[in-house]
């Protein structure tokens, strides 16, 4: 049984290019439910049923599982059983009757005007690390970009003759612009921070580097950079590259902007995921008017 999960994280990596963090979840998903199976006295997949599925999702429910994993753990088991019966491993698909848990789809807060502020105000710019901290955020707030991409950015992406990001190097026919207060952060940046952060390490042209090694930052470390800041500037809300990637789209949305514009800044393929935005807009707007007029 654990030759076909092997099996199958291998098709997801070598065929789909599934990334290591998503090989990493499918992988443990399917080591939990096959460690149900075998406490079952299951050794194939092939004896696993459709009641034996259904208990194995009832006892996530009666540990407590949040919605979202239970939904995740679900759908890996979708995904499986769907490569095992293409693969002619397993006759039929018996996970077409699996629900999901309805899960309320929230978005993040939105930060106000004043904490964007108090946020930008916390790195000290008289250090490396605090100017390329303050570049960061700037550029976050000024694009929308997400954590994934601002790591992977280079020197060459950004035109500073037009003040904006070229996407074309991440395979894309994408630019967006940023303001001058993100320019001067990035210039700031390059002329007092970079090269003391670079150090001895062979330069490979990563806009952002890390504090230690020279190398390009991690997603891990932009977030747990953003929450530092966060809780220094009091606050209280946990804030994440999302949450400034979903000020960004909302801020804009409020002032006016084509939804269409926005999708693109954010890269969305899709409009009805940019569409939340502006549904977002029209509820903030119905809330105060129901806050405030009397009738």
């Amino acid at each position: 049984m654990e030759e076909a999960i092997d099996e199958f994280i291998r098709y997801l990596s070598f065929v789909k290019e599934a990334k290591e963090n998503s090989l990493v979840s499918y992988r443990r998903d399917l080591m939990r439910l096959l460690f149900f199976m075998r406490k079952e006295s299951i050794n194939s997949w092939s004896e696993v049923t459709e009641d034996q599925l259904y208990s194995y999702v009832r006892s996530m429910n009666e540990k407590l599982m949040a919605d979202t994993t239970i939904s995740r753990h679900i759908s890996t088991i979708r995904s499986f059983w769907h490569f095992m019966v293409e693969s002619g491993e397993l006759e039929d698909d018996i996970t077409e009757g699996l629900k999901a848990p309805h899960i309320e789809k929230s978005l993040p807060k939105i930060l106000t005007e004043r904490e964007i502020a108090m946020l930008l105000e916390q790195p000290d710019i008289n250090t490396p690390k605090g100017k390329r901290d303050k570049a960061m955020l700037e550029l976050l707030f000024a694009t929308g970009i997400r954590a994934s991409e601002i790591t992977r950015l280079r020197i060459d992406d950004i035109e500073f003759r037009l003040n904006c990001i070229d996407f074309k190097n991440f395979g894309q026919d994408r630019i967006v612009p940023f303001g001058q207060h993100a320019r001067g952060a990035i210039m700031d940046y390059l002329k007092g921070g970079r090269l003391n952060l670079l150090g001895d390490t062979v330069d490979e042209g990563i806009l952002f580097l890390s504090a230690t090694g020279g190398k390009a930052m991690s997603r891990q470390g932009v977030w747990k950079m953003i929450k530092k800041y966060g809780k220094m500037a009091g606050i209280k809300a946990d804030i994440t590259p999302f949450s400034i990637r979903h000020t960004f789209a909302s801020h804009m949305i409020e002032n006016g902007a084509d939804i269409q514009v926005v999708q693109e800044m954010l890269g969305h393929t899709d409009i009805a995921s940019t569409q939340r935005y502006a549904d977002n807009k029209h509820n903030y707007i119905r809330e105060i008017y129901q806050r405030t007029q009397p009738r």
